[in-house]
Protein backbone atom coordinates (compact mmCIF):
# COMPACT_ATOMS: atom_id res chain seq x y z
CA UNK A 1 0.00 0.00 0.00
CA UNK A 2 1.21 3.18 -0.70
CA UNK A 3 0.25 6.63 -1.79
CA UNK A 4 2.92 9.72 -2.43
CA UNK A 5 2.73 12.82 0.45
CA UNK A 6 -0.17 14.78 -0.91
CA UNK A 7 0.04 17.86 1.53
CA UNK A 8 1.68 21.15 1.12
CA UNK A 9 3.92 20.73 4.12
CA UNK A 10 4.33 24.58 5.32
CA UNK A 11 0.36 25.26 5.22
CA UNK A 12 -0.70 21.24 5.55
CA UNK A 13 -3.67 21.29 2.96
CA UNK A 14 -3.92 18.20 0.96
CA UNK A 15 -4.08 18.55 -2.52
CA UNK A 16 -5.34 15.76 -3.96
CA UNK A 17 -7.44 13.21 -1.84
CA UNK A 18 -6.23 9.80 -2.90
CA UNK A 19 -4.98 8.90 0.57
CA UNK A 20 -8.29 8.83 2.26
CA UNK A 21 -10.51 7.71 -0.50
CA UNK A 22 -8.02 4.83 -0.72
CA UNK A 23 -8.64 3.90 2.74
CA UNK A 24 -12.57 3.76 2.80
CA UNK A 25 -12.41 1.75 -0.66
CA UNK A 26 -9.40 -0.57 -0.84
CA UNK A 27 -7.48 -0.98 2.35
CA UNK A 28 -10.31 -1.31 4.28
CA UNK A 29 -11.69 -3.97 1.76
CA UNK A 30 -8.71 -5.70 1.50
CA UNK A 31 -8.21 -6.54 5.37
CA UNK A 32 -11.55 -7.50 5.42
CA UNK A 33 -11.11 -10.15 3.25
CA UNK A 34 -8.23 -11.55 5.17
CA UNK A 35 -10.10 -11.25 8.39
CA UNK A 36 -13.00 -13.20 6.69
CA UNK A 37 -10.75 -15.87 6.05
CA UNK A 38 -8.93 -16.75 8.69
CA UNK A 39 -6.78 -19.56 7.28
CA UNK A 40 -5.48 -17.20 4.38
CA UNK A 41 -2.35 -15.21 4.79
CA UNK A 42 -0.92 -12.72 2.93
CA UNK A 43 2.15 -9.80 2.96
CA UNK A 44 1.04 -6.47 3.69
CA UNK A 45 3.49 -3.79 2.66
CA UNK A 46 2.91 -0.16 3.99
CA UNK A 47 4.94 3.29 2.86
CA UNK A 48 5.52 5.06 6.10
CA UNK A 49 4.66 8.17 4.39
CA UNK A 50 1.00 6.83 3.46
CA UNK A 51 0.57 5.72 7.12
CA UNK A 52 1.54 9.34 8.84
CA UNK A 53 -1.44 10.81 6.22
CA UNK A 54 -3.66 8.14 7.59
CA UNK A 55 -2.74 9.17 10.81
CA UNK A 56 -3.36 12.76 9.92
CA UNK A 57 -6.77 12.22 8.40
CA UNK A 58 -7.99 10.57 11.33
CA UNK A 59 -6.72 13.24 13.61
CA UNK A 60 -8.60 15.91 11.72
CA UNK A 61 -11.85 13.79 11.19
CA UNK A 62 -12.41 12.96 14.63
CA UNK A 63 -11.12 16.45 15.60
CA UNK A 64 -14.12 17.96 13.00
CA UNK A 65 -16.46 14.96 14.87
CA UNK A 66 -15.89 16.31 18.35
CA UNK A 67 -14.97 19.93 18.03
CA UNK A 68 -15.50 20.85 15.30
CA UNK A 69 -11.64 21.82 14.39
CA UNK A 70 -11.44 22.55 10.25
CA UNK A 71 -10.24 19.61 8.30
CA UNK A 72 -7.69 20.55 5.69
CA UNK A 73 -8.40 18.36 2.72
CA UNK A 74 -10.48 20.71 0.48
CA UNK A 75 -13.28 18.10 -0.57
CA UNK A 76 -13.78 16.06 2.67
CA UNK A 77 -14.19 19.81 3.89
CA UNK A 78 -17.00 20.67 1.34
CA UNK A 79 -18.77 17.19 2.53
CA UNK A 80 -19.39 18.78 5.60
CA UNK A 81 -19.58 22.41 4.52
CA UNK A 82 -22.81 23.78 5.82
CA UNK A 83 -23.09 26.29 2.97
CA UNK A 84 -22.25 25.26 -0.75
CA UNK A 85 -20.17 27.80 -2.23
CA UNK A 86 -22.40 30.34 -4.28
CA UNK A 87 -19.57 31.01 -6.74
CA UNK A 88 -20.00 29.61 -10.04
CA UNK A 89 -16.06 28.82 -10.45
CA UNK A 90 -16.10 26.86 -7.04
CA UNK A 91 -18.67 25.03 -7.33
CA UNK A 92 -17.47 23.89 -10.93
CA UNK A 93 -14.27 22.74 -9.04
CA UNK A 94 -15.94 20.82 -6.58
CA UNK A 95 -18.39 18.87 -9.33
CA UNK A 96 -15.25 18.17 -11.52
CA UNK A 97 -13.50 16.71 -8.42
CA UNK A 98 -16.28 14.31 -7.60
CA UNK A 99 -16.11 13.56 -11.95
CA UNK A 100 -12.82 11.69 -10.62
CA UNK A 101 -13.34 7.56 -10.43
CA UNK A 102 -14.25 4.97 -12.80
CA UNK A 103 -17.41 5.34 -14.87
CA UNK A 104 -18.27 2.17 -15.72
CA UNK A 105 -17.80 0.32 -11.81
CA UNK A 106 -17.81 3.55 -9.77
CA UNK A 107 -20.38 5.98 -10.95
CA UNK A 108 -22.63 3.96 -13.66
CA UNK A 109 -23.17 1.21 -11.23
CA UNK A 110 -25.17 3.72 -9.70
CA UNK A 111 -28.13 5.48 -12.30
CA UNK A 112 -28.81 8.25 -9.84
CA UNK A 113 -25.55 9.39 -9.47
CA UNK A 114 -24.85 8.38 -13.24
CA UNK A 115 -27.35 11.13 -14.17
CA UNK A 116 -25.92 13.61 -11.55
CA UNK A 117 -22.99 12.66 -13.89
CA UNK A 118 -24.22 13.13 -16.96
CA UNK A 119 -25.16 17.02 -15.82
CA UNK A 120 -22.23 17.55 -14.71
CA UNK A 121 -20.28 16.49 -18.45
CA UNK A 122 -23.42 18.83 -19.74
CA UNK A 123 -22.16 21.65 -17.44
CA UNK A 124 -18.68 21.53 -18.42
CA UNK A 125 -19.80 22.68 -21.85
CA UNK A 126 -22.21 24.96 -21.09
CA UNK A 127 -20.52 27.01 -18.53
CA UNK A 128 -22.75 30.13 -18.18
CA UNK A 129 -25.25 27.62 -16.90
CA UNK A 130 -23.63 27.10 -14.08
CA UNK A 131 -25.48 30.21 -12.44
CA UNK A 132 -28.97 28.11 -12.39
CA UNK A 133 -27.25 24.98 -10.24
CA UNK A 134 -28.71 25.09 -7.05
CA UNK A 135 -26.68 23.90 -3.83
CA UNK A 136 -28.95 20.78 -3.65
CA UNK A 137 -27.05 19.25 -7.02
CA UNK A 138 -23.80 20.21 -5.24
CA UNK A 139 -24.91 18.68 -1.80
CA UNK A 140 -26.03 15.39 -4.12
CA UNK A 141 -22.95 15.03 -6.08
CA UNK A 142 -20.38 15.53 -2.64
CA UNK A 143 -22.29 12.51 -0.95
CA UNK A 144 -22.79 10.39 -3.94
CA UNK A 145 -19.29 10.34 -4.79
CA UNK A 146 -17.93 9.86 -1.19
CA UNK A 147 -20.25 6.69 -0.87
CA UNK A 148 -19.36 5.06 -4.29
CA UNK A 149 -15.87 5.29 -2.98
CA UNK A 150 -16.85 3.36 0.06
CA UNK A 151 -15.53 -0.06 0.12
CA UNK A 152 -17.69 -3.28 -0.79
CA UNK A 153 -17.36 -4.65 2.80
CA UNK A 154 -18.51 -1.49 4.08
CA UNK A 155 -21.76 -1.02 1.69
CA UNK A 156 -22.57 -4.71 2.72
CA UNK A 157 -22.75 -4.60 6.43
CA UNK A 158 -23.04 -0.71 7.42
CA UNK A 159 -26.80 0.30 7.47
CA UNK A 160 -26.18 3.88 7.47
CA UNK A 161 -24.19 3.59 3.90
CA UNK A 162 -27.26 1.00 3.13
CA UNK A 163 -29.61 3.52 3.98
CA UNK A 164 -28.09 6.74 1.95
CA UNK A 165 -27.75 4.91 -1.10
CA UNK A 166 -31.07 3.70 -0.83
CA UNK A 167 -31.85 7.40 -0.36
CA UNK A 168 -30.59 8.54 -3.71
CA UNK A 169 -31.13 12.39 -3.74
CA UNK A 170 -32.19 14.74 -1.37
CA UNK A 171 -28.93 14.41 1.08
CA UNK A 172 -29.04 16.77 4.02
CA UNK A 173 -26.14 18.09 6.11
CA UNK A 174 -27.08 15.76 8.64
CA UNK A 175 -26.48 12.73 5.74
CA UNK A 176 -23.25 14.07 4.99
CA UNK A 177 -21.95 13.83 8.30
CA UNK A 178 -23.16 10.70 9.02
CA UNK A 179 -20.88 9.72 5.72
CA UNK A 180 -17.92 11.52 7.49
CA UNK A 181 -18.68 9.43 10.27
CA UNK A 182 -18.44 6.28 8.55
CA UNK A 183 -15.09 7.93 7.02
CA UNK A 184 -13.88 9.16 10.58
CA UNK A 185 -14.21 5.14 11.45
CA UNK A 186 -12.31 3.37 9.06
CA UNK A 187 -9.74 5.88 9.21
CA UNK A 188 -9.02 5.26 12.69
CA UNK A 189 -9.55 1.55 12.86
CA UNK A 190 -7.62 0.10 10.20
CA UNK A 191 -4.03 0.33 10.65
CA UNK A 192 -5.29 -1.26 14.37
CA UNK A 193 -7.07 -4.29 12.50
CA UNK A 194 -3.90 -5.02 10.14
CA UNK A 195 -1.71 -4.82 13.19
CA UNK A 196 -4.36 -7.25 14.95
CA UNK A 197 -4.01 -9.98 11.85
CA UNK A 198 -0.16 -9.47 12.00
CA UNK A 199 -0.32 -10.28 15.99
CA UNK A 200 -2.22 -13.12 15.31
CA UNK A 201 -0.08 -14.84 12.47
CA UNK A 202 -2.16 -14.31 9.57
CA UNK A 203 -0.05 -11.32 8.18
CA UNK A 204 2.65 -9.81 7.95
CA UNK A 205 3.47 -6.31 7.56
CA UNK A 206 6.44 -4.75 6.00
CA UNK A 207 7.92 -1.38 4.69
CA UNK A 208 9.47 0.43 2.33
CA UNK A 209 11.81 3.19 2.53
CA UNK A 210 10.45 6.28 4.19
CA UNK A 211 9.14 8.57 1.15
CA UNK A 212 9.12 5.20 -1.29
CA UNK A 213 12.02 7.09 -3.43
CA UNK A 214 13.98 4.60 -6.14
CA UNK A 215 17.12 3.58 -4.12
CA UNK A 216 19.04 2.09 -6.86
CA UNK A 217 18.83 5.38 -8.36
CA UNK A 218 19.50 7.65 -5.24
CA UNK A 219 22.70 5.43 -4.98
CA UNK A 220 23.76 5.59 -8.86
CA UNK A 221 21.90 6.95 -11.80
CA UNK A 222 24.28 4.88 -13.99
CA UNK A 223 22.35 1.56 -13.01
CA UNK A 224 19.40 3.22 -15.31
CA UNK A 225 21.91 1.43 -18.36
CA UNK A 226 22.29 -2.09 -16.75
CA UNK A 227 18.86 -2.83 -18.47
CA UNK A 228 18.63 0.25 -20.45
CA UNK A 229 22.08 0.49 -21.85
CA UNK A 230 21.10 3.52 -24.40
CA UNK A 231 18.85 5.43 -22.33
CA UNK A 232 19.62 8.83 -22.06
CA UNK A 233 20.56 10.13 -18.45
CA UNK A 234 20.02 13.73 -16.96
CA UNK A 235 22.83 16.15 -16.76
CA UNK A 236 22.97 15.50 -13.15
CA UNK A 237 26.00 13.09 -13.02
CA UNK A 238 25.26 11.37 -9.79
CA UNK A 239 22.65 12.27 -7.34
CA UNK A 240 24.60 14.10 -4.54
CA UNK A 241 24.68 12.42 -1.46
CA UNK A 242 22.66 9.29 -2.39
CA UNK A 243 24.09 6.36 -0.15
CA UNK A 244 23.02 8.54 2.81
CA UNK A 245 19.58 9.41 1.77
CA UNK A 246 18.85 6.03 1.36
CA UNK A 247 19.87 4.98 4.59
CA UNK A 248 18.10 7.77 6.33
CA UNK A 249 14.85 6.80 4.49
CA UNK A 250 15.50 3.36 5.66
CA UNK A 251 15.95 4.55 9.32
CA UNK A 252 13.02 7.21 9.42
CA UNK A 253 10.17 4.39 7.85
CA UNK A 254 11.52 1.74 10.22
CA UNK A 255 10.86 4.46 13.08
CA UNK A 256 7.81 5.23 11.36
CA UNK A 257 7.06 1.44 11.18
CA UNK A 258 7.76 0.51 15.00
CA UNK A 259 6.44 3.67 16.29
CA UNK A 260 2.58 2.63 14.71
CA UNK A 261 2.95 -1.19 14.46
CA UNK A 262 5.20 -2.39 17.83
CA UNK A 263 7.78 -4.22 15.99
CA UNK A 264 10.52 -4.21 13.47
CA UNK A 265 9.64 -5.75 10.11
CA UNK A 266 11.95 -8.32 9.03
CA UNK A 267 10.88 -7.45 5.24
CA UNK A 268 11.19 -4.48 3.11
CA UNK A 269 9.52 -3.99 -0.15
CA UNK A 270 11.83 -1.65 -1.88
CA UNK A 271 9.72 1.31 -3.44
CA UNK A 272 8.62 0.07 -6.67
CA UNK A 273 10.90 -2.91 -6.28
CA UNK A 274 13.47 -1.09 -7.22
CA UNK A 275 16.76 -3.16 -6.91
CA UNK A 276 20.63 -3.78 -7.60
CA UNK A 277 23.31 -4.66 -6.15
CA UNK A 278 24.76 -2.07 -3.76
CA UNK A 279 20.74 -2.06 -2.72
CA UNK A 280 20.75 -5.76 -1.84
CA UNK A 281 24.01 -5.07 0.32
CA UNK A 282 22.51 -2.18 2.58
CA UNK A 283 18.96 -3.74 2.68
CA UNK A 284 21.15 -7.02 4.38
CA UNK A 285 23.73 -4.38 6.17
CA UNK A 286 19.89 -2.76 7.32
CA UNK A 287 19.02 -6.08 9.15
CA UNK A 288 16.35 -6.98 6.61
CA UNK A 289 15.90 -11.14 6.00
CA UNK A 290 14.15 -10.30 2.49
CA UNK A 291 13.22 -8.12 0.13
CA UNK A 292 10.94 -8.34 -3.20
CA UNK A 293 11.37 -6.81 -7.16
CA UNK A 294 9.72 -7.83 -10.14
CA UNK A 295 10.31 -11.17 -12.26
CA UNK A 296 11.60 -9.55 -15.27
CA UNK A 297 14.69 -8.13 -13.47
CA UNK A 298 15.07 -12.04 -12.20
CA UNK A 299 14.79 -12.56 -15.72
CA UNK A 300 17.39 -10.06 -17.11
CA UNK A 301 20.06 -11.08 -14.09
CA UNK A 302 19.60 -14.98 -15.30
CA UNK A 303 20.41 -14.00 -18.55
CA UNK A 304 24.15 -13.24 -17.60
CA UNK A 305 26.65 -15.39 -18.23
CA UNK A 306 27.95 -14.97 -14.49
CA UNK A 307 24.78 -16.82 -13.61
CA UNK A 308 25.69 -20.00 -15.31
CA UNK A 309 23.11 -22.34 -15.42
CA UNK A 310 19.02 -20.90 -14.79
CA UNK A 311 17.27 -22.81 -11.62
CA UNK A 312 13.60 -22.62 -11.75
CA UNK A 313 12.02 -19.08 -11.67
CA UNK A 314 9.76 -19.97 -8.29
CA UNK A 315 12.48 -19.25 -5.69
CA UNK A 316 13.89 -16.86 -3.38
CA UNK A 317 17.68 -15.92 -4.35
CA UNK A 318 20.86 -14.54 -2.73
CA UNK A 319 23.01 -12.11 -4.59
CA UNK A 320 26.42 -12.93 -2.88
CA UNK A 321 28.26 -11.40 -0.36
CA UNK A 322 25.06 -10.13 0.87
CA UNK A 323 22.60 -11.15 3.33
CA UNK A 324 19.22 -10.56 2.23
CA UNK A 325 16.80 -12.85 0.33
CA UNK A 326 15.16 -11.70 -2.72
CA UNK A 327 12.10 -13.03 -3.72
CA UNK A 328 10.37 -12.33 -7.40
CA UNK A 329 7.14 -11.61 -8.26
CA UNK A 330 5.76 -13.66 -10.61
CA UNK A 331 5.13 -11.27 -13.60
CA UNK A 332 2.34 -13.17 -15.38
CA UNK A 333 0.30 -14.10 -12.64
CA UNK A 334 0.75 -10.72 -10.95
CA UNK A 335 -0.28 -8.96 -14.32
CA UNK A 336 -3.56 -11.50 -14.95
CA UNK A 337 -4.93 -10.05 -11.57
CA UNK A 338 -4.26 -6.69 -12.52
CA UNK A 339 -5.12 -6.67 -16.34
CA UNK A 340 -7.09 -9.02 -17.29
CA UNK A 341 -9.18 -11.08 -14.53
CA UNK A 342 -11.50 -7.93 -14.00
CA UNK A 343 -13.06 -8.63 -17.42
CA UNK A 344 -13.80 -12.23 -15.91
CA UNK A 345 -16.60 -13.88 -14.01
CA UNK A 346 -14.84 -14.23 -10.89
CA UNK A 347 -15.17 -17.91 -9.85
CA UNK A 348 -13.66 -18.52 -13.24
CA UNK A 349 -11.02 -15.86 -12.80
CA UNK A 350 -9.64 -17.61 -9.45
CA UNK A 351 -10.23 -21.42 -10.98
CA UNK A 352 -8.14 -19.99 -14.21
CA UNK A 353 -5.48 -18.96 -11.18
CA UNK A 354 -5.61 -21.80 -9.50
CA UNK A 355 -4.70 -23.76 -12.67
CA UNK A 356 -1.75 -22.41 -13.35
CA UNK A 357 -0.61 -22.92 -9.61
CA UNK A 358 -1.35 -26.45 -9.73
CA UNK A 359 0.64 -26.35 -13.23
CA UNK A 360 3.81 -24.74 -11.51
CA UNK A 361 3.90 -27.98 -8.95
CA UNK A 362 3.02 -30.11 -11.84
CA UNK A 363 6.10 -29.13 -13.86
CA UNK A 364 8.67 -27.39 -11.77
CA UNK A 365 10.78 -29.55 -9.11
CA UNK A 366 11.13 -29.24 -5.53
CA UNK A 367 10.20 -25.98 -3.08
CA UNK A 368 8.08 -23.65 -5.07
CA UNK A 369 7.23 -20.19 -4.09
CA UNK A 370 4.79 -18.37 -6.36
CA UNK A 371 4.97 -14.79 -5.34
CA UNK A 372 2.17 -12.67 -6.37
CA UNK A 373 2.67 -9.33 -6.10
CA UNK A 374 0.20 -6.66 -6.45
CA UNK A 375 -0.80 -3.05 -5.48
CA UNK A 376 -3.21 -2.52 -2.79
CA UNK A 377 -5.30 -0.37 -4.42
CA UNK A 378 -5.45 0.53 -8.26
CA UNK A 379 -6.69 -3.25 -9.89
CA UNK A 380 -9.66 -3.26 -7.54
CA UNK A 381 -11.98 -0.21 -9.32
CA UNK A 382 -11.87 -2.32 -12.95
CA UNK A 383 -13.19 -5.26 -11.12
CA UNK A 384 -17.18 -5.59 -10.62
CA UNK A 385 -18.22 -4.64 -6.22
CA UNK A 386 -14.39 -3.56 -6.05
CA UNK A 387 -13.04 -7.01 -6.44
CA UNK A 388 -15.39 -8.21 -3.68
CA UNK A 389 -16.57 -11.19 -5.25
CA UNK A 390 -12.47 -12.11 -6.91
CA UNK A 391 -10.97 -11.43 -3.51
CA UNK A 392 -13.34 -13.74 -1.48
CA UNK A 393 -13.16 -16.41 -3.74
CA UNK A 394 -9.84 -16.28 -4.38
CA UNK A 395 -8.91 -16.48 -0.86
CA UNK A 396 -11.24 -19.09 0.33
CA UNK A 397 -10.54 -22.06 -2.52
CA UNK A 398 -6.65 -20.74 -1.77
CA UNK A 399 -6.84 -21.12 1.97
CA UNK A 400 -8.80 -24.70 1.59
CA UNK A 401 -7.16 -25.88 -1.51
CA UNK A 402 -5.31 -29.66 -0.61
CA UNK A 403 -1.85 -28.80 -2.75
CA UNK A 404 -1.45 -24.71 -2.07
CA UNK A 405 -0.46 -23.47 0.72
CA UNK A 406 -0.83 -19.66 1.47
CA UNK A 407 2.20 -18.38 3.43
CA UNK A 408 4.63 -15.36 3.98
CA UNK A 409 8.13 -14.86 2.95
CA UNK A 410 9.28 -14.60 6.32
CA UNK A 411 7.53 -18.07 7.11
CA UNK A 412 9.25 -19.12 3.89
CA UNK A 413 12.92 -18.65 5.53
CA UNK A 414 11.77 -20.08 8.28
CA UNK A 415 10.76 -23.29 6.65
CA UNK A 416 14.30 -23.03 4.85
CA UNK A 417 13.26 -23.46 1.50
CA UNK A 418 15.35 -23.39 -0.86
CA UNK A 419 17.81 -20.34 -1.18
CA UNK A 420 19.17 -20.38 -4.61
CA UNK A 421 22.69 -18.51 -5.34
CA UNK A 422 22.72 -14.88 -8.14
CA UNK A 423 26.29 -14.05 -8.74
CA UNK A 424 25.67 -10.71 -10.28
CA UNK A 425 21.90 -8.75 -10.53
CA UNK A 426 20.96 -6.65 -13.44
CA UNK A 427 19.04 -3.44 -11.79
CA UNK A 428 15.68 -2.85 -12.28
CA UNK A 429 12.04 -2.43 -11.24
CA UNK A 430 9.24 -4.63 -11.31
CA UNK A 431 7.81 -2.29 -14.18
CA UNK A 432 9.30 -3.88 -16.81
CA UNK A 433 12.21 -5.11 -14.78
CA UNK A 434 14.13 -1.23 -15.60
CA UNK A 435 13.54 2.15 -14.70
CA UNK A 436 12.11 3.25 -17.56
CA UNK A 437 8.84 4.74 -15.50
CA UNK A 438 11.42 7.66 -13.53
CA UNK A 439 14.16 7.91 -15.87
CA UNK A 440 15.33 7.62 -19.34
CA UNK A 441 13.17 10.77 -21.46
CA UNK A 442 13.45 14.23 -21.30
CA UNK A 443 10.51 15.38 -18.74
CA UNK A 444 11.65 13.16 -16.18
CA UNK A 445 15.64 13.63 -16.76
CA UNK A 446 14.33 17.14 -16.37
CA UNK A 447 12.65 16.57 -13.01
CA UNK A 448 15.81 14.74 -11.79
CA UNK A 449 17.85 17.92 -12.25
CA UNK A 450 15.47 20.10 -10.72
CA UNK A 451 15.75 17.62 -7.81
CA UNK A 452 20.04 17.88 -8.04
CA UNK A 453 19.20 21.58 -7.73
CA UNK A 454 17.89 21.59 -4.80
CA UNK A 455 19.95 18.88 -3.07
CA UNK A 456 22.90 20.58 -3.56
CA UNK A 457 21.58 24.10 -2.62
CA UNK A 458 20.49 21.93 0.55
CA UNK A 459 23.86 20.65 1.05
CA UNK A 460 25.15 24.42 0.94
CA UNK A 461 22.87 25.31 3.54
CA UNK A 462 23.43 22.57 5.62
CA UNK A 463 27.34 22.82 5.50
CA UNK A 464 27.33 26.24 6.89
CA UNK A 465 24.81 25.41 9.63
CA UNK A 466 22.77 28.32 9.44
CA UNK A 467 19.19 26.33 10.66
CA UNK A 468 18.37 25.33 13.95
CA UNK A 469 17.79 21.95 14.41
CA UNK A 470 14.11 21.93 13.87
CA UNK A 471 14.20 24.11 10.94
CA UNK A 472 16.86 21.48 9.71
CA UNK A 473 14.27 18.49 10.62
CA UNK A 474 11.79 20.57 8.36
CA UNK A 475 14.11 20.81 5.41
CA UNK A 476 15.30 17.05 6.09
CA UNK A 477 11.26 15.88 5.88
CA UNK A 478 10.67 18.40 2.94
CA UNK A 479 14.00 16.80 0.58
CA UNK A 480 12.52 13.17 1.75
CA UNK A 481 9.16 13.98 -0.07
CA UNK A 482 10.91 15.66 -3.29
CA UNK A 483 12.43 12.13 -3.35
CA UNK A 484 9.59 9.92 -3.58
CA UNK A 485 9.17 8.12 -7.02
CA UNK A 486 5.27 8.81 -7.80
CA UNK A 487 6.48 12.58 -9.29
CA UNK A 488 8.40 10.89 -12.19
CA UNK A 489 5.88 8.07 -12.50
CA UNK A 490 3.36 10.56 -13.56
CA UNK A 491 6.05 12.76 -15.76
CA UNK A 492 6.26 12.31 -20.09
CA UNK A 493 3.59 12.55 -22.69
CA UNK A 494 2.52 8.64 -22.25
CA UNK A 495 0.48 9.79 -19.06
CA UNK A 496 -3.17 11.50 -19.44
CA UNK A 497 -3.04 15.30 -19.08
CA UNK A 498 -4.65 15.77 -15.73
CA UNK A 499 -2.75 13.32 -13.86
CA UNK A 500 0.21 14.82 -15.44
CA UNK A 501 -0.41 18.45 -14.67
CA UNK A 502 -1.43 17.52 -10.86
CA UNK A 503 1.54 15.69 -9.88
CA UNK A 504 3.73 17.87 -11.72
CA UNK A 505 2.66 20.99 -9.97
CA UNK A 506 2.43 18.96 -6.70
CA UNK A 507 6.61 18.58 -7.49
CA UNK A 508 7.68 21.95 -8.19
CA UNK A 509 5.23 23.34 -4.92
CA UNK A 510 7.71 20.73 -2.87
CA UNK A 511 10.95 21.91 -4.58
CA UNK A 512 9.61 25.40 -3.88
CA UNK A 513 8.69 24.75 -0.84
CA UNK A 514 12.14 23.32 0.14
CA UNK A 515 14.57 26.04 -0.84
CA UNK A 516 11.85 28.38 1.04
CA UNK A 517 13.23 27.09 4.11
CA UNK A 518 16.52 26.84 3.50
CA UNK A 519 16.12 30.47 3.36
CA UNK A 520 16.54 30.40 -0.28
CA UNK A 521 14.64 32.06 -3.63
CA UNK A 522 13.43 29.31 -5.45
CA UNK A 523 14.71 29.14 -9.11
CA UNK A 524 12.55 30.99 -11.86
CA UNK A 525 11.71 27.61 -13.40
CA UNK A 526 9.65 26.31 -10.90
CA UNK A 527 7.22 28.82 -11.62
CA UNK A 528 6.87 27.50 -14.99
CA UNK A 529 5.29 23.56 -15.76
CA UNK A 530 7.94 21.53 -17.72
CA UNK A 531 5.41 18.24 -18.54
CA UNK A 532 2.17 17.72 -19.82
CA UNK A 533 0.29 14.79 -20.52
CA UNK A 534 -1.97 13.72 -23.56
CA UNK A 535 -1.84 9.69 -23.20
CA UNK A 536 -4.53 7.36 -22.66
CA UNK A 537 -2.56 4.57 -20.95
CA UNK A 538 -4.19 1.18 -19.88
CA UNK A 539 -6.04 1.41 -16.31
CA UNK A 540 -5.62 5.27 -16.55
CA UNK A 541 -1.66 4.69 -15.85
CA UNK A 542 -1.96 4.31 -12.47
CA UNK A 543 -0.52 0.94 -12.84
CA UNK A 544 1.89 -0.81 -15.40
CA UNK A 545 2.19 -4.43 -16.38
CA UNK A 546 5.35 -6.38 -15.18
CA UNK A 547 6.58 -6.79 -18.07
CA UNK A 548 6.95 -4.72 -21.42
CA UNK A 549 4.61 -5.47 -23.74
CA UNK A 550 5.81 -5.07 -27.63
Amino acid sequence: MHQPEYRDLQTGEFKLPWTYLHVIKDYVDMVAHLEAVPKAKAVVNFAPILLEQIEEYARQVNGYLHDRISITDPLLAALVDPSIPADPEQRMRLVKDCMRANRERQIDRYPTFKRLIEMADWLEHHYDSLTYVNSQFISDVLAWYHLIWMGETIKLTDSRVKRLIEKGSGYTLHDRIEIIEVIAEQLTSVICRYKALARKGQVELSVTPYAHPIMPLLLDLNSTHEAMPDAPLPELDTYPGGEERVKWHLDKGVQTFKRLFGFKPKGCWPSEGGVSGQTLKILGDFGFDWTASGGSVLHNSLNLPENGKKPGIHHPFKLQETDVACFFRDDGLSDLIGFEYSKWHADDAVGDLIHHLENIAVHESGDKVVSIIMDGENAWEYYPANGYYFLSALYQRLASHPHIELTTFSECLQNKVDVKPLVKMVAGSWVYGTFSTWIGDADKNRGWDMLGDAKWTFDKVISVGRLTDKQMQQAELQLAVCEGSDWFWWFGDYNPGEAVSNFEKQFRLNLANLYRLLGEEPPAYLAMSFTQGSGAPAMGGAMRPGVELT
